[in-house]
């Protein structure tokens, strides 16, 4: 469109080249060669009736057929499809299976794209993600695709793929009928491979396998195919064959996506009830909402009611997510899209909650997600007290944007004013701890993680305890449960020996083994999340040489011979450091920390003793005493 628009207005006004440059003949030198107007007034000057004025003209219509082609674009993918032609799916995938090059090409190939746009890991928006080379936050994308001489409406919702944020992965599932299971044909089914399809299954999704990295020299589909068959049970005689990178197979996938996945039910003319599967905080337009219409039909300014918080809105603005965010009048059964509505509080816009019309209201809600229960427990206090409001805000804005992060006050004698955080993992907490830094400009502190304990009152309360220092007295206690998991590990036969012991030494009781090849074996144990938070995942890595892959689900709490470890320094306790461990453990976890804080703090005039001390019985270890300065005349 932009060379149209210059050979019509543009090009008949420039002369030809020859009347500004003289023919060289064969023997002419280019030393030699001059042309009859200065280089400095070609082409832009005065030359024929050419004036700046043109040249900003030429300017203005490329970037006006820029920007039409642009629009053209959006238009496309903007186009009403019959519901009949809508799919809606997710990608699910173990980490670095290669999840996020596979969306890179699919956007790429129905050209919601454009080259000149197009990035490495498209949909990864953080900075994090792309450092680390992981998904943490699920995305979405709108695609238009041809086939058949009919058009498609695709939308596709990325998941990350580590263990830690399988919440998003099942927010993201209840909004799609159907799934791409990606799995890497030279490294095989890993353990969240399998936590992903089981998720799948529980939603009713129809499943389509896809075998990627098929062009790298170790692939061996057909070794992966059944695997795939022997341990998760889906039939794979269709399924996929592609190289995400090569670009092999892309279109085979989307054919497949029109051909396998359902479309979604037509309930246009019903009460709109729409899922929120997602949001964010904008602090210009206020909370952002993911959503997926389920029923009915949702317009531009219509009245809107969220059923959970009982809160009353205005859509101000609604739109389709292709990538990026684009204005439409109306969505209705089957679309996903975004909606803006001036909310100010992140608590009217929960993730699960159902929308629907002010005026007529559905009767009942949707199905939400499982709230997500946090595992491991730290707390977070600002090195600037005066940071105390920010941290709180920020921790608001971001549990908009993560359900999964639960947040309480907490104060400490030794760190002041903070919040005891609840994550589900070890790189949960570490992400958001790093977004907190990043993104709102925090300086923080950091307490050692830990799990939520049960303790049982001789009077017949429950106590739940996450921070030692509200650790019930002995008197008062009955018995002490700390949560117990269920772990699947993934190793080849050679490391079966050597995770075995790594388990066994971490309180694990063993449940099974299964060799699911010849080559390689899955091993499950049942041992307490307290021995896992710290460097259980490292030491897996390690010990297989970073061959093994682990999936965990919390399967409930179990009574423990647990004890409150504190530690005096000069005959004082110090909370900060006190921690909860089991007895078999205590001695060896308190002789160490004691080591250490005696090689960290500096030397007085005088002694200072370093002690432990366990549950309180004065049953004091001596574990050295901090050094004096030297006297010297």
């Amino acid at each position: 469109m932009a060379r149209e628009l210059l050979q019509r207005s543009i090009l008949p006004s420039i002369n030809c080249q020859h009347q500004l440059y003289p023919k060289r003949t064969r023997n002419a030198s280019v030393h030699s060669f001059k042309p009859h107007h200065s280089v400095s007034k070609f082409p832009f000057s005065s030359i024929n009736g050419y004036s700046s004025t043109r040249c900003h003209r030429f300017r203005a219509l490329c970037h006006s057929a820029k920007a039409t082609n642009d629009v053209q674009v959006g238009q496309d993918r903007l186009l009403k499809v019959p519901i009949s032609n809508i799919r809606n799916f997710c990608i699910i995938a173990h980490i670095d299976h290669g999840k996020s090059t596979l969306v890179d090409k699919l956007l790429q190939m129905t050209g919601t794209v454009q080259q000149r746009e197009m990035k490495e890991q498209f949909l990864d928006n953080m900075d994090l993600e792309r450092e680390r080379g992981i998904t943490i936050k699920l995305q979405a994308a709108r695609m238009r695709y041809m086939f058949g001489n009919e058009a498609y409406c695709l939308n596709l919702i990325d998941t990350p793929g580590h263990v830690d944020f399988s919440y998003e992965v099942s927010r993201s599932l209840a909004a799609c009928e159907g799934a791409l299971l990606v799995v890497d044909a030279s490294q095989g089914v890993e353990a969240q491979t399998l936590a992903n399809v089981y998720l799948a299954l529980e939603n009713n999704l129809e499943i389509i396998t896809v075998l990627n990295k098929i062009d790298l020299p170790g692939a061996e589909p057909d070794r992966v195919v059944k695997e795939i068959e022997e341990i998760v049970g889906l039939d794979c005689s269709n399924a996929m064959l592609c190289s995400a990178k090569m670009g092999i197979g892309i279109i085979e996938i989307l054919n497949a996506i029109v051909e396998r996945i359902p479309p979604p039910n037509d309930t246009a003319e019903s009460p709109l009830r729409a899922l929120i599967f997602d949001s964010y905080y904008d602090p210009y337009r206020g909370v952002i909402v993911y959503f997926r219409v389920i029923d009915g039909t949702l317009k531009k300014g219509d009245r809107i009611h969220f059923m959970a918080s009982e809160k009353d809105y205005t859509a101000d603005e609604i739109g389709v997510l292709s990538p990026n965010q684009l204005q439409v009048e109306e969505l209705y059964s089957g679309e996903v899209g975004y909606l803006s509505a001036s909310i100010r509080s992140v608590a009217d816009a929960r993730v699960g909650d159902t929308i629907t019309h002010y005026g007529r209201r559905a009767e009942n809600l949707l199905p939400g997600y499982e709230e997500a229960t946090p595992m491991v427990f730290c707390g977070l206090f600002p090195v600037d007290a005066d940071q105390y409001p920010e941290l709180r805000d920020a921790l608001e804005k971001l549990q908009l944007n993560d359900a999964a992060l639960k947040f309480e006050p907490e104060t400490s004698s030794a760190m002041g004013f903070g919040f005891r955080c609840g994550f589900l993992g070890l790189l949960h907490m570490e992400i958001v701890q790093e977004r907190l830094e990043r993104e709102y400009n925090l300086n923080l502190i950091t307490t050692a993680p830990s799990v939520v304990y049960r303790v049982n009152c001789v009077d017949g309360d429950t106590v739940e305890c996450s921070n030692p220092s509200i650790l019930p007295e002995p008197g008062r206690r009955r018995s002490i449960e700390e949560p117990f998991v269920k772990i699947d590990m993934l190793t080849p036969k050679d490391y079966i020996g050597s995770l075995m012991e790594l388990a066994q030494d971490r309180r694990g009781e063993f449940k099974e083994i299964k060799f699911i090849s010849e080559i390689r074996a899955s091993i499950s144990y049942e041992l307490p999340l307290s021995e896992m938070v710290g460097d259980f995942f490292d030491q897996l890595k390690s010990r297989s040489k970073g061959y093994a892959s682990m999936e965990y689900t919390f399967i409930g709490y179990k009574e423990s011979d647990l004890v409150k470890l504190d530690i005096q320094i000069n005959g004082e306790c110090v909370e900060p450091l006190a921690t909860i461990v089991h007895k078999d453990k205590a001695y060896a976890v308190g002789r160490a920390l004691t080591l250490r804080l005696k090689e960290l703090i500096p030397r007085h005039m005088f002694k200072v003793p370093i002690q432990k001390d366990m549950t309180n019985k004065r049953d004091l270890w001596a574990d050295g005493d901090i050094g004096t300065y030297s006297r010297r005349c």
